[in-house]
C-alpha cells in the first residue's frame, strides 16, 4: 500500500496530509498521487493553489513533449479537483478559492478538449444539469459539471433558477438520459420533487435517471422524492453518473 511519503511533490503531500481526513478518500488520493508522474503532480499542485497561468503553461509544455491529453486531464487536472472538492465540502476553502481553482482547470482543459474532440471519442452520456427554481447558487453544481465533463460526459448546463418546464424541455431537446438537480437552500429543495412530478405527469419519468445534490440534501430526502441517486459532492456525482449509465445500458441490454 502506498504511503504519503511516496508522493514526490511536497505541496500535494502537505495538502493531502492536512486536509484529507476521511480514510477512504485519503487512501485513494495517496494511491493516485503516488502512482502518477512528478510532472502531473506539478500540474495538480498549481491547480489546487489556483495558479491558472502556471497550469496553462505546464499543460502546453506537457502536450508539446508528447504527454497524452487524457493523462494530463486525468492525472494532472481531475485528480487535483478531487482535493479541491473535498476542501470545499469540508469548509477548508470558500467560493473565491474554488473559483480560482476552477479558472486553473479551465486553463488546462482549454488545450485538452480540442484534442479529445478531434480524436472522435464519444461522450459516456448526455447530462442536463441545473440549480432548481428559486435558487441562485451554482458553485457546487459547477464543480460537478467540470468533473463530469472531465470524465467524458457531455453536459448541458441550464444555470440557476431552473424551472421544471426548463428541465423537461432540455431533457427532451437533447435526448439526455441523465439529469442533475442542485439546491443549496432548504426552501428550494421541494422544487426538486416538483420537477420529478412534472416528469411523471409528462409520462417520461422512466426515460431519464435523475440525480440530486446540494448541502441540505440527503439520501433520505432523495429517496422520499423518488430520485434515482444522491451525491454529497462532485466526486460522488461522477461516480453516481457512471453507475446510472451502466444500469441504464444493462436494462436496455
Amino acid at each position: 500500500m502506498a504511503s504519503i511519503n511516496d508522493i514526490s511533490n511536497e505541496f500535494v503531500r502537505n495538502e493531502i496530509d492536512e486536509y484529507i481526513k476521511e480514510p477512504d478518500e485519503r487512501e485513494g488520493l495517496i494511491a493516485t498521487y503516488a502512482a502518477i508522474s512528478s510532472r502531473m503532480q506539478s500540474i495538480g499542485a498549481a491547480l489546487v493553489d489556483g495558479q491558472n497561468k502556471t497550469v496553462d503553461a505546464l499543460t502546453v509544455e506537457a502536450l508539446a513533449d508528447g504527454v497524452p491529453a487524457l493523462e494530463i486531464m486525468d492525472d494532472g487536472l481531475i485528480a487535483a479537483m478531487r482535493i479541491v472538492g473535498i476542501k470545499f465540502r469540508e469548509n477548508f476553502i470558500y467560493v473565491p478559492e474554488v473559483l480560482s481553482c476552477a479558472r486553473a482547470m479551465k486553463a488546462g482543459m482549454a488545450h485538452i478538449e480540442p484534442i479529445l474532440s478531434a480524436s472522435g471519442i464519444k461522450p459516456l452520456a448526455k447530462v442536463v444539469m441545473g440549480t432548481v427554481k428559486g435558487d441562485l447558487h451554482d458553485i457546487g453544481k459547477n464543480l460537478c459539471i467540470m468533473m463530469l465533463r472531465g470524465t467524458g460526459f457531455e453536459v448541458i448546463d441550464l444555470g440557476v433558477d431552473t424551472s421544471a418546464d426548463e428541465f423537461l424541455a432540455a431533457v427532451e431537446e437533447h435526448e439526455a438520459r441523465l439529469m442533475g438537480m442542485s439546491a443549496l437552500l432548504t426552501t428550494t429543495m421541494p422544487n426538486m420533487a416538483v420537477t420529478i412530478e412534472a416528469f411523471i405527469d409528462e409520462g417520461i419519468r422512466d426515460d431519464v435517471k435523475i440525480m440530486v445534490g446540494g448541502a441540505p440534501v440527503s439520501q433520505e430526502f432523495a429517496d422520499d422524492m423518488g430520485a434515482d441517486g444522491y451525491g454529497k459532492d462532485a466526486m460522488e456525482c461522477v461516480a453516481l453518473a457512471k453507475r446510472l449509465v451502466k444500469e441504464d445500458a444493462a436494462q436496455e441490454g
